[in-house]
């Protein structure tokens, strides 16, 4: 692993980068600096056409409890050291990073970790994990943006539910609820996660890159991802590797 900053690490490897929090002292929580530093390390990630996916976890035993309330009650002075404005800048980052993006979550998934795990594409926990959206025990107004994405994954009611309550659910009401994609028993979770991972590299990234837009509802590129598809072959290479049995060689990859 490469240390970016003190609490994040992250690897590269078989098309598939792994962030990880690490801040074992205090359950992974998000530190000021460790807010300030994810949006540049995503950005780095992202121009690396080597990566194909990208999974973000927690060290040990829990993915990340919230933020570290200390930077709120004493939050560092000058510009750009708000810690609620540089989460939601990573938070940001995360939502628009431009490959699919996988949340792999033990523990605790809760206030500012849960922020980043609906920032993701899709989020797989194992068993025993719990999750809360906590700002109403703190007494701060969740922001619209992170409001709405939490709304899209588990509907109005849950998403109320949480934000009024500030309670923990278990994995089973986060499954059922539409909060995580699938939940995996205890050892098997890494498994699961490196399985899925290797699947989505040897999909088509053209097909992915225009599904992530469409889905998070940046439309009006139809025209261009139709004429993306003609130009890159992609779509004759998916045909013929079908009638011919054999594994397809995709070669789009977003850039000129």
């Amino acid at each position: 692993m490469d240390r970016t900053e003190p609490g994040l690490e992250h690897a590269v490897a078989d098309g598939v980068a792994t962030v990880v929090i690490r801040n074992p002292a205090k359950r992974n929580a998000m530190t000021t600096a460790m807010w300030r530093a994810l949006p540049g390390l995503l950005e780095r990630l992202a121009k690396e056409e080597a990566v194909r996916v990208l999974v973000l976890t927690g060290a040990g035993d829990t993915f990340c409890a919230g933020a570290d309330i200390s930077s709120l009650r004493a939050p560092e002075r000058g510009p750009g050291s708000d810690p609620q404005t540089l989460a939601m800048a990573a938070e940001e980052a995360l939502a628009a990073f431009p490959r699919p993006t996988l949340a792999a979550i033990r523990g605790y998934c809760v206030g500012g970790g849960s922020q980043l795990a609906a920032a993701c594409d899709l989020r797989f926990a194992e068993e025993g994990a719990s999750f809360g959206v906590t700002p109403a025990r703190l007494g701060i107004v969740y922001a619209a943006s992170s409001t709405r994405r939490l709304v899209a994954l588990t509907g109005p009611a849950t998403a109320k539910h949480l934000l009024f309550s500030g309670e923990l659910i278990d994995t089973a009401r986060a499954l059922r609820t539409g909060l995580v994609d699938e939940v995996l028993p205890p050892g098997a979770l890494d498994g699961r996660v490196a399985a899925y991972v290797k699947t989505l590299v040897a999909r088509s990234r053209l097909t992915q890159s225009a599904a992530k837009e469409f889905a998070d509802g940046r439309e009006g590129r139809e025209a261009y991802w139709a004429e993306q598809a003609r130009l890159s072959g992609d779509t004759a290479e998916g045909a013929a590797a079908f009638l011919e049995r054999r594994a397809p060689r995709f070669t789009w990859t977003g850039r000129a």
